[in-house]
């Protein structure tokens, strides 16, 4: 898709359709005020017959434009004309993309960044148009046959005034990069565990090195990984004919004494339970498991597009979870890199594994905040379904920004509390720590199990179980956390300019 920021007056654009706002009582945005006046009053006729009441959301699709260029206009309801939230903003863009995604439209002039948004400027709103358009119009098409897509549009371009052309275009580049960034992510998630491999992730961490002079990648093999003292993370590849791999991406776009951030993705690339198999049912979905990681790649790919001015390491930790002679047993007692001893109780519970030696080899980094981010517990989608990820972490400051990303972005999280008295839950008679707490607030004790590894930092935990994928007939990865991650980013660089 190419995205591009528009500013020439109505009568001379040219355009399949361009998308408009209608308020309630048939009151009109700036840009359908003036588009009705050059077209004989074409839109008030429209209002006033009751064909679009102005309800958010609420589209109208007028296929005929007499004596003008542009052969389409949108009309999507705003609702009361009073400032939008911003998730009300994103649903009249939802809304608006979805209503062109079938006609044979190439061609969109979208003009909703007029549009008043609480406390929201046009970077913001130019930013919304591209990820809200570019997620809608994502299909998986990598192995099928028919090729052919829902959506025949190739070109939007935002409507702006010349006195905001800067920040509208600062948000097309943040927009795209982003937009991007969970293409990348989407794509890797939904490809089959036969395809998308600890291997193939690997090569595709390569791939984008290979792109971004910004962006350096190293990969530890299994024998590199034994010789650091990584058990907790190769007890779980043991039962894979796949060779587990640990990603490390080393972005350098700030001062070289500046201290890091590090991402941490679980990129666990099929996951069947091991011993402790899982159901049959729902099996397939176990290829999301990986989607930490996926976001991880998905992340520096928009950073070092949008070339900000900071220092990021990112860690992907990739194995399979599979049954085997030689796989983890439930009671076997594995050694980590950290020298700390863990009980398995459930080989079901391998992320942590994963996750526990990739945050202890993040101290050579000698971070400035870590953040690990894994669908790690089918606790969490119990606990906040698939609108928020979970938070967890020993850092107020560091979860406080990343909470205040999430608004900003509309990519939800909610904290959960990592008190003391839970680590109680993980005690074992027989090594220094069990694997997994009991059925009772299975997300925190996941959590809790982290932190023993990550005391020597500032650290914060997504857990993404309910919202890097969706189920049922939508059945596809999200791309997210990718602009909660981004706009804490974009957030360090901007305070680092102040």
């Amino acid at each position: 898709m190419d995205y591009s920021i528009e500013t020439a007056p109505l009568e001379k654009l040219q355009c399949d359709c361009i998308i408009v706002g209608v308020y309630q009582d048939q009151q009109l945005s700036p840009t359908a005020i003036a588009l009705n006046n050059i077209t004989q009053g074409l839109i008030n006729k429209i209002v006033t017959r009751g064909d679009i009441s102005g309800k958010n959301g609420e589209t109208v699709l007028i296929n005929a434009i007499p004596d003008s260029q542009i052969e389409r206009i949108l009309l999507v309801g705003l609702g009361k004309k009073e400032p939008l939230s911003g998730k009300n903003y994103r649903k009249v863009l939802l809304a608006a993309i979805n209503t062109l995604k079938k006609p044979q439209i190439k061609s969109v002039v979208c003009s909703l960044a007029e549009c008043e948004v609480t406390v929201r400027d046009w970077q913001w709103k130019s930013r919304q148009i591209i990820e809200v358009f570019n997620d809608a119009v994502y299909q998986f098409t990598a192995h099928k046959s028919d090729k052919e897509t829902e959506s025949k549009l190739e070109r939007i371009s935002i409507l702006a005034p010349e006195n905001e052309l800067a920040t509208a275009q600062a948000g097309l580049l943040q927009g795209k990069s982003i937009a991007e960034g969970m293409n990348l992510t989407k794509l890797l998630g939904d490809l089959p565990g036969n395809i998308c491999t600890p291997t193939f992730l690997a090569g595709q961490a390569i791939e984008l090195g290979n792109k971004y002079d910004s962006l350096a990648v190293s990969i530890l093999e299994e024998s590199d990984m034994e010789m650091l003292g990584m058990g907790a993370l190769l007890s779980v590849s043991r039962g894979s004919r796949q060779p587990a791999k640990l990603i490390t991406l080393d972005y350098q776009g700030g001062a070289k004494d500046s201290k890091p951030i590090v991402l941490i993705g679980k990129g666990l690339t099929f996951d069947a339970g091991g011993i402790s198999l899982k159901p049959g049912a729902g099996m397939d979905e176990m290829k999301y498991d990986m989607c930490g990681g996926a976001t991880v790649l998905g992340t520096l790919l928009a950073v070092a597009q949008m070339q900000l001015p900071l220092n990021i390491i990112g860690l992907i930790p990739s194995s399979e979870n599979m049954p085997d002679g030689d796989a983890n047993k439930p009671g076997d007692i594995l050694t980590s890199m950290s020298g700390k001893t863990i009980e398995v109780l459930n080989t079901d519970a391998e992320g942590r594994l994963l996750l526990c030696d990739a945050l202890t080899y993040a101290e050579r980094f000698n971070p400035d905040v870590v953040i690990d981010l894994a669908t790690l517990t089918g606790a969490c989608l119990v606990a906040l379904g698939r609108v928020a990820s979970g938070l967890l972490g020993n850092d107020d400051a560091l979860c406080n920004d990343l909470t205040s990303a999430s608004e900003t972005a509309n990519d939800s999280l909610w904290r959960l509390p990592l008190w003391e008295d839970y680590q109680e839950q993980l005690k074992s008679n027989f090594a220094d720590m069990a694997n997994v707490g009991g059925k009772d607030a299975g997300t925190i004790t996941a959590a809790c199990f982290l932190a023993r590894f990550a005391e020597k930092f500032r650290w914060a935990h997504l857990d993404i179980a309910g919202t890097a994928w969706r189920t049922g007939q939508t059945k596809g990865a999200t791309g997210r956390p990718v602009p909660l991650l981004s706009q804490y980013l974009i957030d360090r660089a901007q305070i680092l300019k102040a």
